[in-house]
């Protein structure tokens, strides 16, 4: 018989939840400050802080200074959705969920300076609770360290029967409990379609960018006129187009890369690999948030994958998935 596992402590729920409530506080901030982003007031406030020191001493424009924040904050966005998920699984004693949300927890605070930084600075530190005792006895499957007190003279007790005692007296011996093996249940088919359509979408959208990257390479001043239509100031910021066509090669190798890493994830679930099912899951949310402040913007066509990304979470979430991952019996 195993033993029982001990009992999750206090402060791992409160931890856990912390960073799952923090993080939704977190995405709403990040909503919030990208609808405020070119208003009026904000514009208005963005030209004060470079005109006086020390804002102007980092020579940059308006324009430079509304890209960093929207790039930090879509940072918070992605950050602050994979450790909502992954502050889930801690509460499910998963050790990789919280070594993820502890790496995690870095770029969430940095990033989150653009959201006044006070919700991401406590879902940061909710992360480092899990590391101290009794948390991280309850990670190793171990009971919490004790305080020592003087030793307790034991209670003395019937005698325990064993074979060489029992041989000795002659007395029969008691039939031992056969071990039950219970046989592996089913892979759900929530498993077999979240994988399925993990790669279908990853193998589209990897020729999409491949054909990108190739319509690029063979007629790049498209791209370049284009660029230069919605922001001719370019230039004057010191933006050549050689680095614009760096940047959209290095962004069309990354998403490739993230692609390919999805879809090999997808593989290792369908091998029942527990961890996997999580990366995966917090890959497909963050693809989810990304899709959709693109699709606010009006990029329609990330609407398909948004709705795919969150099928697939659906998916690996569900309760009759969770036990095929664990080695349990799925509820009846």
């Amino acid at each position: 018989m195993s033993e029982p596992t001990p009992e999750r402590p206090r402060q791992v729920t409160m931890a856990g939840w912390l960073i799952m409530v923090g993080s939704a506080f977190a995405l709403g901030l990040v909503v919030q400050r990208l609808s405020e982003l070119h208003t009026l007031e904000n514009l208005q406030r963005i030209d004060r802080m470079l005109a006086e020191p020390p804002g102007s001493e980092l020579g940059i424009s308006a324009d430079a200074m509304l890209t960093a924040l929207r790039t930090l904050l879509m940072v918070t966005a992605g950050c602050a959705t994979a450790a909502g998920i992954l502050g889930y699984h801690v509460l499910r004693r998963s050790r990789s969920a919280r070594l993820a949300v502890t790496v995690l927890a870095v770029p969430l605070f940095l990033a989150g300076l653009a959201t006044n930084g006070f919700i991401t600075s406590v879902v940061a530190a909710s992360a480092a609770i899990l590391w101290l005792q009794p948390a991280r006895s309850w990670f190793d499957g171990k009971p919490p360290p004790e305080r020592r007190t003087a030793p307790t003279p034991a209670s003395a007790g019937p005698p325990v029967p064993t074979a060489f005692s029992t041989h000795l007296t002659g007395a029969p011996a008691a039939p031992m409990p056969s071990p039950v093996i219970a046989g592996a249940p089913a892979r759900p088919p929530a498993v077999l379609w979240a994988c399925v359509l993990t790669w279908v979408c990853t193998a589209f959208v990897t020729v999409g960018l491949v054909a990108s990257a190739v319509a690029l390479a063979v007629s790049p001043d498209l791209m370049l006129d284009e660029v230069h239509k919605d922001n001719p100031d370019l230039a004057a910021q010191g933006v050549s187009d050689d680095l614009l066509l760096v940047a959209t090669y290095v962004m069309i190798a990354g998403l490739v890369l993230w692609c390919v890493s999805a879809a090999g994830l997808a593989v290792l679930v369908l091998r029942r690999v527990d961890w996997a099912r999580i990366v995966l899951v917090v890959s497909a949310a963050t693809c989810a948030v990304f899709c959709l402040v693109g699709s606010a913007v009006g990029a329609f066509v990330l609407v398909a994958p948004l709705l795919a990304s969150v099928f697939v979470v659906v998916m690996l979430v569900r309760a009759d998935t969770r036990p095929w991952f664990e080695r349990r019996e799925l509820p009846r």
